[in-house]
């Protein structure tokens, strides 16, 4: 199967996105537009991934066990999971840019808070506020991006922003990880408040004005769930990618207790991750382009073996980093297949589809470092989420294989 069977044609990218300023925007203009979207994926990567690699800290700063400060990550989930949804239902007839703009304002307000915090539940509440606009931002800028995109570089402008994400991983990640280690976790997200800013601004002077889609409404994106494929897309996120986080949460803890390896080791771990985020999303776009499902099939089987692998071997400390690296990388190439795959399935409900990929991939993120913390807390030790991981990822590539199968024999209509 190509990538012509599942990825929308131009002509629907083009309506996804809306048209843009009467006239066309320049191709300089498109570009800067593109890396203020990006500018965004970064800033909302950061915040998401770096109380992973802060964990022990918000432990302690709030007073409760590294297990329970794992509970902080699924609140952000959570939030993500809610507000992706809710926005799209109620928002879809925004104009896009306008969208982009209140939900950077909405990720600047969390992160100050989270920054303030002073109790546990303080900052449980921090970071679901800090979650909310995160699904509804990937969601909208993937349909900016694509209809600002030129025939038959849609997945690549796709992948242009998920690119955000990924380089925040290789360099936002580590470098606020180190920021609160030396000057104290609040500092980390300080910062990721600031860039939140950074992003509205930009997204202001340089992101072409998009109308929203006014014949949507919230029944018409409603019925995407009919869809049986947009739900099987959505099951593969929420399961296959929990795998990836199962691991990632505890990352930092694991090579310190089972690889003997210092906290001072950690911002090499997460710029393992985030080094393998960018070359799984650069290689995303090219295989997505190849084959969608080849790319999902690529994707999922690669990640559970790598699952399983660290499992085995996180008590040799340094030698395990490589297999981090991996991970990420097909995971990073499942994620992007599976945003193409929403958005080519989702039918008249396209922000729908587009918000709730991210959506899923937080039930993953909450999925996973919640059966992570819990077979730790149980005593079954820190090998034990990867192999949580590798049954996660399993049943995702699983689910792929049914939605394949189902295409095939022409199951694609609404059940």
């Amino acid at each position: 199967m190509t990538a012509t069977d599942t990825v929308p044609d131009p002509s629907k990218a083009a309506e996804a996105g809306g048209p843009v300023d009467a006239g066309g925007p320049s191709r300089q203009r498109i570009t800067v537009a593109m890396l203020a979207l990006a500018m965004g994926g970064f800033a909302i990567g950061t915040t998401e991934f770096v109380s992973m690699g802060l964990l022990p800290q918000l432990a302690r700063g709030v007073g409760v066990s590294e297990p329970s400060a794992g509970h902080a990550i699924s609140s952000y989930a959570l939030g993500v999971v809610v507000g992706a949804p809710l926005i799209a239902f109620f928002g879809s007839h925004w104009p896009r840019r306008a969208t982009l703009v209140a939900l950077m304002a909405l990720f600047a307000v969390g992160n100050i808070a989270t920054a303030w915090v002073s109790s546990y539940e303080s900052l449980l509440v921090a970071r679901f506020v800090s979650g909310l606009p995160h699904g509804a931002f990937f969601g909208v800028a993937s349909l900016v991006a694509a209809g600002l995109a030129r025939p038959g570089r849609q997945a690549k402008a796709v992948a242009t922003v998920m690119l955000g994400l990924s380089v925040a991983n290789l360099i936002g990640v580590p470098a606020a990880t180190w920021l609160g280690q030396t000057m104290g976790w609040r500092a980390a997200f300080w910062v990721v408040a600031a860039l939140g800013l950074l992003t509205l601004l930009l997204v202001l002077a340089f992101v072409p004005s998009v109308p929203g889609d006014h014949t949507s409404s919230w029944r018409r994106e409603m019925r995407a769930f009919r869809n049986p494929q947009v739900l099987l897309t959505l099951g593969a996120g929420s399961l296959g990618f929990g795998g990836m986080f199962a691991v990632y949460t505890y990352v930092v803890p694991t090579i310190d207790k089972l690889g003997g390896l210092s906290e001072g080791a950690a911002p090499v771990f997460l710029f393992a991750f985030g080094l393998g985020m960018v070359v799984g999303t650069w290689l995303a776009g090219e295989l997505a382009s190849w084959s969608l499902f080849g790319s999902l099939f690529i994707g999922g089987g690669g990640q559970g073996l790598l699952l399983l692998a660290f499992a085995l071997l996180a008590h040799t400390g340094w030698w395990v980093l490589p297999i981090v690296f991996g991970i990420t990388v097909t995971g990073s190439v499942l994620v992007v297949g599976l945003q193409m795959r929403l958005m080519a399935v989702a039918g008249d409900a396209r922000t729908l589809g587009a918000a709730m990929n991210h959506a899923a991939l937080n039930v993953a993120n909450a999925l996973g470092a919640w059966l992570g913390g819990l077979v730790i807390a149980a005593g079954l030790g820190y090998r034990a989420p990867g192999v949580v991981g590798f049954g996660l990822a399993t049943l995702g590539l699983g689910t792929i294989l049914v939605s394949y199968l189902l295409e095939r024999r022409g199951v694609t209509r609404h059940a």
